[in-house]
């Protein structure tokens, strides 16, 4: 009987066909497995038919019906693992087979696939430009030397074309996938000893014969990171029938290098937008810690817990259930490891108290001690200065900075805000209660005195944490080679914490990294929410400068994203409600569908609506599972590190983005009054930018003035 393998590239173009298509392709794979090999050549119904004038003799492809086609690599050297490797309309796959020569490395061993015909064609007129450059980006380094990283003859070729780096990009779709990553190392700066040690011995078969085995079915058992073996029909329904999550954990060729990098002298930064995959970095870079060190811990944390149980859940499928490695990796968020910390060290801690909570203190402060600024101005002097600082009197009030605050405080006006400080505090002892970022303030004290806990820390979604969350996670590790891996957006930065990293024994600098291709959102859904930001300039994730998206792309194309304006908010949801049936009519399963809004109110009449018309349902803060049913809703602040196939974003209206009372005014703080605002236009970025396909974006009444020009019109 045949066995089947499936590459990545076919469940790319798998998990965007509609239902009734998706259906063809298990029936035709499960008849597929039912056959012998004689027979699946002489089957009328899947017409197993080679391709004309194609480049690989292998290249076959199958009926799934009337117009659509699959795409097979066929063994010809007796062994029998059929490779799907893509599903296209019916034209369509005669053109992309005859074009694709499938390869094994001869240094990886693994099968890789090259658009031959498009590097041929491309090749001579690069040939032609380069002879007149005035250096070329691979010219140090010998043909023995790149043959030795499993370049061969057609690709050396063509690398001896290049001009640079961003040449090598825009040529890499085009190239063998082992090879581009050893050209992007190259690229990079690394060594040929460190690409051959972090991306050919990694994956090279211990036992490897000097010369490369042609067997297909060999290379297809060395490829594990891009294709997938299927052992039986069992496993063949479940895996077809199932949302396929590996594009969750799957890492890009140019991710690689930042992940797998053997070992790093201190801290590390990796930034980038949205899409480009921080996350999965971060995923790869706890793995590939656990497997150099064996016994060694790792703190996995991020800012909330819809996103902890989402790393959770991609760490498991990522180290395939791996229990020994899961139970070396604490994944939680910060204000949690800070409330264990306390709780561990020192007994039970006070019951944390809400942002609304926090407010009312601060006006009790206000009119007991008769001060002249607002609540809202005394809680961000205390969340901005004291807590960031860690300023615990008024001599250090005295001289602590105030960067980034609006209006000035003479040292009069200092002395006379202090008590201020010291009586919230003084009212929520006597509460039994306090905040978040207090508990985390007490838990980095005890912390600095305790033996570290873990051997590394990697931290995703970092540009939301406040100097005292960073504090934990400073003291958690010991300083030293690989103690902190940090990910993070400052585009997407929500929460309005801004931290200066070198500051807080955090050093960076030389340890960078940005990622700039999105690998999530299609190009039209990126540039669309790319221009809400366009009129700002954001801080970088460090404190230390400027962060910008300029070179930010996606390499996917779809629709342009949908904008709509309606009489009414009734007319808003019933049209919401018409949008999430048509997209599962089209195949998309409810739980790829994310609806948000920026308040629970709305979300509340959504909610409704859709359960009346028999949509399923489920709230993303109950943290459904991965296969609960249900059209996720969500608040705009809760997406953060969620993405769907579909997203719709409801109530973009003018009070609620900016909403009013999140705003500071110009007249208390003017510069608090820019980065509220900032924080408010970023905060739509991030809803927009869930989406990997499809973006709908609504509103009843006057839009947002964060919406692009074209929704005003």
């Amino acid at each position: 009987m045949p066995q089947l393998a499936f590459a990545n590239s076919f469940w790319e173009s798998y998990d965007v066909l509609e239902k009734p298509v998706k259906a063809g392709v298990r029936k035709a794979m499960g008849k597929f497995q039912q056959l012998s090999v004689h027979e699946l050549h002489a089957d009328k119904g899947l017409h197993l038919e080679s391709v004309d004038k194609a480049r690989d003799r292998r290249m076959r492809t199958i009926r799934i019906n009337d117009f659509w086609r699959g795409v097979v690599l066929a063994p010809d050297d007796g062994s029998d693992v059929f490779l799907l490797v893509n599903v296209v309309p019916h034209d369509d796959a005669y053109t992309w087979a005859a074009k694709r020569v499938y390869t094994t490395n001869t240094a990886t061993r693994g099968l890789e696939v090259r658009n031959v015909v498009a590097i041929e064609q491309l090749t001579p007129a690069l040939e032609k430009a380069a002879a007149t450059a005035p250096s070329l980006l691979f010219a140090k380094y010998s043909d023995t030397v790149l043959r030795g990283l499993g370049i061969d003859d057609q690709v050396l070729k063509a690398v001896r074309t290049v001009i640079d780096k961003p040449q090598l990009q825009a040529f890499g779709t085009l190239l063998p996938e082992d090879q581009f990553e050893a050209l992007e190392y190259l690229a990079e700066g690394f060594s040929p000893d460190d690409v051959y040690r972090d991306v050919v011995a990694v994956r090279r078969p211990v036992d490897a014969a000097p010369e490369p085995d042609e067997d297909l079915a060999a290379a297809i058992a060395n490829t594990t990171s891009r294709i997938t073996l299927v052992t039986g029909p069992d496993e063949l329904t479940d895996i077809l029938e199932k949302p396929f999550a590996a594009w969750r954990v799957f890492l890009h060729p140019s991710q690689r290098r930042v992940a797998y990098r053997v070992s790093y002298g201190g801290p590390v930064q990796v930034t980038g937008g949205p899409g480009t995959g921080k996350t999965v970095v971060a995923l790869h870079r706890v793995k590939h810690l656990l497997s150099r060190s064996p016994g060694a811990r790792v703190l996995l944390t991020t800012y909330t817990n819809a996103l902890a149980a989402t790393l959770r859940e991609s760490l498991t499928l990522l180290l395939d259930g791996n229990e020994e490695q899961l139970a070396r990796v604490d994944v939680t968020t910060v204000n949690a490891y800070a409330h264990r910390t306390i709780s561990d060290l020192a007994g039970r801690p006070l019951t944390p108290i809400g942002d609304r909570e926090e407010r009312l203190v601060w006006q009790q402060v206000v009119k007991q001690l008769g001060l002249p600024w607002t609540e809202q101005f005394l809680a961000q002097e205390y969340r901005h200065v004291v807590l960031a600082q860690d300023l615990r009197s008024l001599d250090a009030y005295r001289t602590a900075s105030r960067r980034g605050r609006g209006s000035a405080l003479s040292p009069t006006r200092r002395e006379q805000l202090w008590p201020a400080v010291e009586l919230f505090e003084s009212i929520l002892r006597s509460q039994g209660t306090t905040t978040h970022l207090q508990i985390c303030a007490r838990a980095a004290r005890l912390l600095a005195e305790a033996t570290p806990r873990y051997d590394h820390v990697v931290v995703d979604e970092a540009q939301d944490l406040h100097p005292a969350q960073w504090r934990v996670l400073r003291s958690a590790v010991a300083r030293g080679s690989d103690d902190l891996f940090i990910t993070g957006d400052p585009h997407q930065r929500i929460y309005d914490s801004k931290v200066s990293l070198g500051s807080l024994g955090i050093p960076v600098a030389g340890r960078t990294s940005r990622l700039r291709i999105n690998y999530r959102s299609t190009e039209e859904i990126l540039t669309w929410s790319t221009r809400i930001l366009a009129p700002i300039s954001v801080d970088d994730l460090g404190g230390e400068g400027t962060d910008s998206l300029a070179g930010y792309r996606s390499l996917l194309h779809g629709r342009t994203p949908r904008v709509q304006d309606h009489a009414t908010e009734q007319a808003e949801v019933a049209a919401l409600v018409e949008q999430a049936q048509a997209w599962i009519e089209q195949g998309i399963r409810p739980s790829e569908i994310g609806i948000c809004a920026r308040f629970n109110v709305l979300l509340d009449k959504a909610y409704a609506k859709l359960s009346a018309a028999g949509v399923p349902v489920a709230r993303v803060r109950d943290n459904p599972g991965p296969d609960a049913d249900g059209v996720r809703l969500s608040t705009m602040h809760a997406m953060k590190g969620l993405e769907f196939r579909c997203v719709a974003v409801l109530g973009a209206t003018a009070s609620a983005l900016p909403f009013g009372r999140e705003v500071t005014p110009v007249a208390v703080d003017a510069l608090q009054h820019e980065s509220d605002l900032l924080r408010e236009r970023c905060l739509l970025f991030v809803a927009c930018t869930r989406a990997r396909e499809a973006l709908q974006v609504s509103w009843s009444g006057t839009p947002s003035e964060f919406l692009p020009e074209a929704a005003h019109q």
